[in-house]
């Protein structure tokens, strides 16, 4: 039998994180995605599956890529890309300090 851990547990535990990330509640997410009020909870309490329309209006409202939803390592997606568009302005110098600076954090962990 195929493991359903990704769709059962996995999909609504993201969701509700990246909708807290965005700061809102899942009543306001469902009714700016033109649903009934309580549409996003039943996804987060695991009650029902988006369709695949469904989930891209999702992405697009959280503002990321299905591909970002999945990351499951990202925990706020929406800064990364923010920030991933600022390092590519960066000069190789800058790049080779902003490094430094993140295995430095890294190492402090």
């Amino acid at each position: 039998m195929k493991d359903n851990t990704l769709y059962e547990v996995g999909f609504p535990k993201r969701l509700s994180q990246l909708r807290l990330a965005k700061g809102v509640s899942a009543r306001e997410m469902s009714l700016a995605l033109g649903q009934n009020e309580n549409y996003i909870n039943n996804i987060e309490n695991n009650k029902a599956l988006p369709s695949m329309t469904s989930f891209m209006y999702i992405c697009e409202y959280l503002d990321i890529t299905p591909y970002e939803f999945f990351d499951f390592e990202a925990k706020d997606p929406d800064r990364c890309n923010k920030l991933m568009q600022e390092i590519k302005k960066l000069d190789s110098s800058k790049l080779e300090l902003l490094e430094n600076i993140i295995r430095e954090f890294r190492r402090t962990k």
